[in-house]
């Protein structure tokens, strides 16, 4: 065992060698994300971030979508890769979470050339009235409510735009029949919502704890 997790830090390290370094701000937000906040372990790391990053450059969205905001990170890292006059809306159920995360998204570099707007609250009752046409989508909250996520956003996401939902392999759980958890649940309802869905063309990438992409081509 020792071994297997020696050769997956090796890894791990060779990755990150072979990955364009992190944004300096994105690395002061990470360290003070890890001793400032409890559940550090929920924020995008610097291979994900850099995943959001080069998906928003080649994407070129207008608008994005993040639900769950957390410390910012994911949120910036994609804002990084957004062109001039893009919009970035992050919802963040937890209004806890406002204190630490407005003021990294408002002193950002970005925040000169992409509108960010952090929105506190419930986005089953915001997003609606929002009307928006959306290029992006970004899932990472509650895994029990991931299919009610996905049926909120999908009429309001272009056809050729994408979703993207962290956390869907959910440490191996989605495989184990013991797992009954509601958690586990939501996200294998999610997998099989996605996989049913003919509007949609989707992958899982084994990144972290497994990354849904998909693409709404109807």
């Amino acid at each position: 065992m020792a071994e297997t997790l020696s050769a997956a830090e090796t890894l791990d390290d060779y990755i990150l060698r072979h990955t364009t370094p992190e944004h300096p701000y994105l690395h002061r937000l990470y360290r003070a994300t890890h001793t400032q906040l409890l559940r550090p372990r929920m924020a995008s790391g610097h291979l994900q971030g850099q995943l959001l990053r080069m998906i928003c450059r080649m994407m070129r969205p207008r608008v994005v979508v993040e639900i769950g905001t957390y410390s910012g990170y994911s949120a910036l890292a994609m804002a990084s890769g957004m062109p001039e006059g893009g919009r970035l809306i992050t919802f963040e159920v937890n209004d806890e979470q406002e204190d630490f995360t407005r003021p990294w998204l408002e002193q950002s570099p970005w925040a000169a050339s992409v509108d960010l707007q952090m929105v506190v609250g419930d986005i089953y009752e915001l997003l609606p009235p929002m009307q928006l046409a959306i290029d992006l989508v970004f899932i990472d909250a509650n895994k029990r409510d991931y299919c009610g996520y996905y049926d909120l956003v999908m009429p309001f996401l272009n056809v050729g735009g994408c979703l993207l939902a962290d956390n869907t392999l959910w440490d191996g759980h989605v495989v184990d029949p013991d797992r009954r958890d509601a958690q586990t649940l939501g996200i294998r309802a999610f997998n099989e919502r996605v996989a049913q869905d003919e509007r949609v063309e989707q992958l899982i990438l084994p990144l972290r704890d497994g990354l849904t992409l998909l693409q709404k081509v109807r």
